[in-house]
């Protein structure tokens, strides 16, 4: 059984290595020239832990390779993979161009009964009208199946997320289709991966609605977390109680600067437009308030940069940025909270320098007006305000002191609520967060003591003392245990 990736962009790079893991022999192929002949090279051109390894070894083992042909991969494979883009159109639809494309030059040139399996995201309803297209494009003979695999992959997990997967979901409309994807995951069946097999609309509707789930538990804690900054409570201790809940869960609880890439944001928009054309639409509107909260936390952000830098009187503010892919062990920017904010500071007068670990070529080429350094100290340099907005690791393990002599503003905020303020505090900087209490922290004590029992005074008035205590609430309470035993 030999294997084609049809579309070598994030998913598709990866899942072609994955699949020359798990036994395959694989043929990706790509419309760009150029990210071909890298790939070919064993050259992986993002940002993706581990990935660079994979495919670089089975590249140069001969097991994976990469070109530009569809009719070479109409030929070669058993099973097609489409790992094409499907980027938002108008209205936030989403573009189904490249699928069709894909499909165009793909099936005609078949030479053998084959399946087809889409793992791009789509919306509900695709699989179907795909399904007449192929049938009218398939040679005399040939038997073509179409299945739906969504993918679930995390960014700065990818390969582990491959290779194995915490659910399989196999949408299908043959006994033969689910036998072959079985074929094909074979190994992460065997090592315990659940799958669900289930139609094509619902391996359709599963992905995104995967997606919209976790950006409404995000929105959800950042809600909160407006509510916390005006009562006193903590946000992140709230989430720490709610975590404990296994029906909620700690995951995706982390308020802050809210949630961004090309997926969460992209599959909300697509799945409310979707949901419009069925005339669904009220049934989904929530995510309307989903998309709005999430948005609001980046105005928050700038809001609250522009009021500090303005207090400064500088005629020339500068902030300082940590970070500016959307999230960390990633080079990803599409819709990247981080660089968002960044480019609306710039637009406000003010400059903006900015520091992240991978993202800084794929920053460059959409945010060209910004200033981007090579060292996080570089980036705060003269800065009157810091701001947090990728949660690297490394962020964490900055030097305060020496960052208090480099920046000339003390502020910071973390507007990702991951970092200690106790260093930071105890540099001299001014620490703010979003629905989070930060003090220094002191001796530990405990507030209301309860000992065993309470001195009082003797009334003179009173019968003689016997004694100068009386049984504290919780002497008393342990009496009454100890005589119920």
């Amino acid at each position: 059984m030999r294997i084609s990736v049809i579309g070598t962009g994030y998913l598709g790079a990866t899942h072609a290595a994955g699949m020359a893991e798990l036994g395959f022999e694989v043929l990706g192929v790509d419309n760009d020239p150029a990210k071909a002949a890298a790939l070919a090279a064993g050259r992986v051109p993002f940002h993706e832990p581990e990935l660079p390894e994979l495919l670089a070894g089975h590249v140069h083992s001969g097991r994976l390779r990469f070109g530009t042909s569809l009719v070479e991969a109409a030929r070669f494979a058993d099973i097609h993979f489409l790992c094409v883009g499907t980027p938002p159109g108008r209205n936030g639809a989403a573009d189904l161009s490249q699928l069709y494309s894909a499909l165009e030059g793909l099936v005609p040139h078949l030479t053998r009964n084959c399946l087809i399996v889409g793992k791009s995201t789509v919306p509900v309803g695709t699989a179907e009208a795909l399904t007449a297209r192929i049938a009218e494009l398939a040679p005399q003979g040939i038997s073509v199946d179409l299945a739906w695999n969504p993918e679930f992959l995390r960014e700065g997990h990818a390969v582990f997320d491959t290779l194995h997967p915490n659910r399989l979901v196999f949408g299908v409309t043959t006994p033969d289709a689910e036998w072959a994807l079985r074929q094909v995951y074979s190994t992460p069946i065997a090592d315990g991966s659940p799958v669900v097999v289930t139609n094509l609309p619902t391996a359709e509707l599963i992905k995104v609605s995967a997606n919209a789930f976790l950006a409404t538990k995000i929105s959800f804690i950042n809600a909160m977390a407006e509510l916390c900054e005006l009562t006193g409570a903590d946000v992140t201790l709230l989430a720490d109680a709610l975590g404990h809940d296994d029906r909620i869960g700690r995951k995706f609880l982390g308020a802050g600067l809210g949630y961004g890439g090309g997926c969460l944001p992209k599959d909300i928009r697509a799945l409310i437009a979707r949901a419009g054309e069925l005339g669904a639409g009220e049934a989904v509107e929530f995510l309307r308030d989903v998309d709005t909260v999430n948005q609001r936390r980046r105005e928050r952000v700038v809001r609250d940069t522009l009021n500090l830098v303005r207090a400064t009187g500088n005629a020339r503010p500068r902030v300082g940025i940590l970070g500016a892919a959307f999230k960390p062990l990633s080079d990803d920017v599409r819709d990247s909270p981080a660089l968002d904010v960044a480019k609306r500071l710039h637009s406000a007068g003010v400059e903006v320098s900015v520091y992240d670990p991978a993202a800084t070529n794929p920053a460059r080429a959409v945010a060209p007006q910004l200033i981007y350094t090579a060292t996080a100290a570089a980036a705060l340099h003269e800065a009157d305000v810091v701001l947090h907005l990728t949660e690297w690791s490394e962020f964490r393990d900055l030097d305060p002191v020496f960052l208090r002599t480099v920046a000339r503003g003390g502020v910071i905020i973390d507007a990702r609520n991951t970092l200690d303020p106790e260093p930071w505090l105890a540099a001299g900087w001014d620490f703010r967060a979003f629905g989070r209490l930060v003090e220094r922290r002191t001796t530990p004590s405990l507030a209301f003591p309860l000992p065993d029992s309470v001195p009082v005074q003797p009334n003179p008035a009173s019968e003689p003392a016997r004694a100068l205590v009386t049984p504290s609430p919780l002497t008393r309470l342990r009496s009454r245990v100890r005589r119920t035993a």
